[in-house]
Formats: structure tokens, sequence, C-alpha cells
């Protein structure tokens, strides 16, 4: 029996060349998506002679994240990758944003992150309880907006930024049961940023187009391999011909006193630090 892996948000961009990779490795996929797409997809993939199946749902939902699990393990007899690639968009600068905007992000990009990781991992988590080998594999969908922030996204950057957040527990968490669990960082063209990434192509005169989804897609499925288990807690910017391990929050100078500050003193310990202290990475946009 090879490897099965689910993929949210398989029915267009980045998702759809996740799932098609994962096929042509000889992964069984469980192609998930809203609406029609994901019947669309699986169909292409099993069109090129893979092994795919469609699940219509809203993985934001804890009683259908759990159905998609049980689906993969129903259909394909286990489960080894959780790829959670679901997201969308709603741009606004944040004195516009409305409450509905920030919930709708938020639901789709983090708690649509939070759902199907918590039902595989207790999936996996019951495989080693009761002995089995496990090599349960997680790979998250963070952006660049979730790393440095990015004007006018307030809503997606701080999701983004939760999906890290969440990728860095869920590490050090469920490593004990064979799991791991890393991030992405893609930058590609997709339907949410396909006006933004239209005209760029490889400028050394190459047919190679540097934004097509497909670049992306080689490092996820190698994350969902048995290969890449000892990598876990990580977070890869990956675009083009690139793939970067991204270095986020450490410790950094201090000032130590022996007492409580005072508030003057804590001025000047601030300012002390941020002199020090390299610029951050400017946030897009600003």
């Amino acid at each position: 029996m090879g490897r099965v892996a689910i993929v949210t948000g398989a029915g267009q961009g980045l998702g759809r060349a996740h799932a098609h990779a994962f096929a042509a490795e000889g992964f069984d996929v469980v192609v998930n998506d809203v609406g029609g797409a994901a019947e669309v997809v699986a169909g292409e993939i099993t069109a090129a002679g893979g092994s795919a199946i469609a699940s219509a749902g809203d993985v934001a939902s804890w009683a259908y994240a759990e159905q998609l699990v049980a689906t993969a393990v129903e259909r394909f007899g286990d489960l080894h990758v959780l790829v959670n690639n679901a997201g969308l968009v709603r741009d606004r600068m944040l004195v516009g944003m409305s409450e509905v905007e920030w919930d709708l992000v938020m639901e789709v990009d983090l708690k649509g992150h939070f759902c199907p990781l918590r039902h595989a991992a207790a999936y996996w988590r019951a495989q080693a309880k009761e002995g089995r080998p496990v090599s349960g594999r997680i790979v998250n969908t963070s952006s660049g907006a979730g790393l440095m922030g990015s004007v006018g996204q307030g809503n997606y950057s701080a999701a983004k930024a939760g999906v890290l957040g969440l990728t860095f527990v869920a590490a050090a968490e469920l490593g004990r049961y064979g799991i791991t669990v890393n991030a992405i960082a893609p930058s590609a063209r997709t339907p949410m940023t396909e006006t933004v990434f239209a005209d760029m192509m490889d400028t050394a005169g190459s047919d190679f187009d540097a934004m097509a989804p497909d670049n992306v897609s080689p490092l996820v499925v190698w994350l969902g391999s048995e290969e890449a288990g000892g990598v876990t807690g990580r977070v890869f910017e990956v675009e083009a011909d690139r793939i970067g391990l991204a270095d986020g929050w450490r410790y950094g100078h201090r000032r130590e006193i022996g007492r409580r500050f005072a508030v003057a003193e804590a001025g000047k310990a601030v300012l002390d630090l941020v002199a020090e202290a390299p610029a951050p990475t400017p946030v897009y946009g600003a």
C-alpha cells in the first residue's frame, strides 16, 4: 500500500498543483475543496493514471474535518500526509475592514488549518498508542504576509502568522507520535495573486514560468515523504527556483539592571536596544 495524502483547497492554484504532484509520485490523493472543483481535479488525476477521490466541504467545520480524515482512511486504508492549503483573502485597510471580513479570513485560513490538523493528529496518535509505526506529515501554508506583514491585509497577515504559531506548537507536541509539522510561505500565481504575478516570467529569457504554482509542489511532496522524518517545526519560503529556510523570531539583545526599571530607565533601555538591533524586514507595501 502506498502513501495517502489529503490536500485541502485543491480545486485550483497551489492546491491543485500539489494534488497532481503527489499523484505523480504514486500517492493516493484526497482532493478537498468546496463546490465541484474537487471533482474536476480528482477527475484530471485519474484520467492521467493517478489515484484520487474528491471530498467537497468546508475545512473550518469541525465535523467535516473529522469526516475528511475518515474518508481517506476508509477509501485508501490509511493516511500519511495532510497538506493544509485552503485559504482566501478579503483585503482592506484596517480602518475600513468589517467584522465579517476579519472573521471569514480567520475562519478559513486559521481554523481551517486547525480542524484537519487536529483530527489527523488524533488518528496518528491512536496508531502510535496501538504500537503501530507512524510516519505522519503535516504541511501548513503560511505566507510572506504571515512572516513580515502586508499592508491592506491585516486579517490575512494575522491568520497566516497564526498558522506559524500553530505549526511550531504542533511540531513540539506531536513529534512523540512520529508526526512532523512544517510550514511553507509560497509565492506563486494563483487565483488570489494572478493580477500581481500575471507578467512575471524568468528574466533570463527562457520559457521557465517563475510564478507557476507547480514550482512550489516538489518541496511539499518531499516534506510529505518518509525521508522528511528529521525535519519538523520549520518554515520554508519557496518560489520559482528558490527554497529558503525562514529564520523567525529569536531572543535578541537585552538590558538587565537587577531591579524594577524606572520609567525613564525603561525608555533608555528601549532606545538603546533599538539602536543596536538591525532594522526589521519592512512590511510588504509599506
